[in-house]
């Protein structure tokens, strides 16, 4: 999807960074902040180690935290941000971190491997031309183009083995995974709309370019 937003940050591909996922009850639906490192550092793994997510819950009055993380970007460059609500720095036992996003949960905080959640980022992710993406492809034909890849629940996940990680996913009937290399940058812009994410059981993110 072109975008008339300008590349502001570069290099992106394989800084390390890590998210807290705090969810909240409001008007009868759950909501989640996002809190993440990403261009405060670089996440260090003694920091990292050190958070206590139902303390974490306890204190920010949440009704459960998501430590989600640490993760590395597989894309290669950003847009502008788009701030939708006020911006709060914040520090979670010594790791800074920044308030980047809302994800809608509906009905339950829950969320399971390859189900779409709503994420308000307002962020413009750029694929580079010649570069390699990994993509989930749904029943439909839908491809969620990995964004970034999770070394918390297997710390041996790199880019150098993403080719091969289709064998390792259990996906529900008619899913499928695959790697290309992009002909042309692939661009996906959020800045107006609503994102849509997902997962899969070893915690890499996905997002829908259209």
């Amino acid at each position: 999807m072109p975008s008339d937003t300008p590349r502001l940050i570069d290099g992106v591909r394989g800084i390390r960074y890590g998210e807290i996922i705090a969810a909240f009850s409001r008007d009868g639906r759950f909501e989640a902040e996002v809190f993440g490192t990403q261009f405060l550092n670089e996440c260090p793994q003694e920091l990292w180690d050190s958070l206590d997510a139902a303390a974490i819950a306890e204190d920010m009055g949440a009704v459960v935290v998501k430590l989600n993380g640490p993760r590395l970007w597989v894309l290669d460059g950003m847009g502008v941000k788009v701030d939708s609500m006020e911006p709060v720095l914040r520090e979670f036992n010594g790791l800074l971190m920044r308030r980047l996003a809302v994800i809608d949960l509906g009905a339950s905080p829950a969320t399971s491997p390859y189900t779409e959640v709503h994420v308000d980022r307002g962020a413009v992710f750029f694929f580079d031309a010649g570069k390699p993406v990994y993509e989930l492809v749904n029943p439909d034909g839908l491809a969620y183009v990995m964004q970034a890849l999770c070394i918390g629940v297997d710390p041996s996940m790199s880019e150098a083995g993403l080719g091969a990680l289709g064998d390792r996913l259990s996906m529900p009937d008619g899913w499928t995974y695959r790697t290309r290399i992009l002909d042309d940058e692939l661009v996906v812009d959020t800045t107006a709309t609503i994102a849509t994410v997902l997962q899969d059981e070893f915690e890499n993110s996905y997002t829908l370019p259209a």
